[in-house]
């Protein structure tokens, strides 16, 4: 009996399970030895499904701040292993029932009533328990499904995209204000991922600050330029966990720099963690609960300086 043939994915089938561009594929595939596809009758590349399952989960590591070189050697079981020890140090206890009853949702892919759980707790919480008790720990039970591959890619996208609606609708119902301080919401060139910065501009907005968020993967020169045409006391910048650690303490630097001394640099976010040094003058907030606390550090000095 002969061998059971395995399916095969052309190199656009490829980039749309793996989110790894053409010019990646074909990078990697003469810089590292692999993925090797094999040519079809119109010498066109032919990939199998285990190197498609190999990438798919190397493309999930790279996104946590792992470079392509050391992992792109490893076998599956060895990058699932990988992935499975970035995520049991932050995971000490089970997943609580609401996160159970989302991630059911998620894979059932019921959206109406994803939508209405986050909303109804979202009106039972008020928007700062949302917030702190909601939403960050429901971000790390989805980001570590989707890094044992529990998810699909579009299924973490539904997560986000219903998530920004709650945020959003949360937000535009707070009374906006004028006052100080002003604070300018941003992510870096780069980081395209808005969640943390909407998150900190409810817990703020809730507080009396006026936010002013300019989304994500701002240029740095446009950072500076906002800050001043604004006049805001304080630039906070929000990373993910899949922005590369070694580019957070060279990017804030820069801005730093740029920022005149009386405007203070906030940087916040899962990989500001794994964070062992920063610029002077900048506050690192690692956990979304902190920037109340940044929040009222900065009044407090600011009445201080006023006296």
């Amino acid at each position: 009996m002969g061998e059971v043939e395995q399916t095969r994915f052309n190199i656009s089938a490829v980039e749309r399970e793996t989110g790894l561009s053409k010019d990646v594929l074909r990078i990697w595939e003469r810089r590292y030895g692999f993925p090797r596809p094999e040519r079809d009758e119109n010498a066109e590349r032919q990939y199998t499904a285990d190197e498609v399952a190999r990438l798919r989960t190397i493309k999930r590591l790279m996104d946590t701040g792992l470079r392509p070189g050391k992992l792109i050697r490893h076998s599956l079981d060895e990058l699932k292993a990988l992935a499975e020890k970035r995520i049991r140090p932050r995971r000490e206890t089970p997943a609580l029932p609401l996160e159970s009853d989302v991630l059911t949702l998620l894979k059932g892919h019921d959206v109406a009533a994803l939508h209405a759980t986050l909303s109804s707790l979202l009106l039972r919480h008020g928007v700062q328990r949302f917030v702190i008790e909601t939403v960050a720990p429901l971000n790390r039970v989805v980001g570590e499904a989707w890094m044992r591959g529990e998810l699909q890619v579009f299924e973490e996208h539904l997560y986000s995209e219903q998530l920004e609606l709650a945020l959003r609708s949360a937000i535009h119902a707070l009374p906006r204000t004028s006052g100080p301080p002003r604070i300018l919401l941003a992510t870096v060139p780069g980081e395209q991922h808005g969640i943390g910065l909407l998150m900190v501009e409810a817990l703020l907005a809730a507080e009396g600050a006026c936010c002013i968020s300019l989304g994500t993967q701002l240029p740095f020169e446009d950072i500076r330029k906002a800050a001043l045409a604004h006049k805001v006391q304080v630039v906070a910048l929000s990373f993910s966990m899949a922005f590369p650690s070694r580019q957070v303490a060279d990017g804030v630097a820069t801005l730093r720099r740029s920022l005149p001394s009386t405007i203070e640099l906030w940087a916040g976010g899962e990989v500001t963690r794994r964070m062992r040094k920063m610029p002077a003058g900048v506050r690192i907030i690692p956990e979304i609960g902190d920037t109340i606390a940044a929040l009222t550090s900065w009044r407090t000095e600011a009445v201080g300086s006023s006296r």
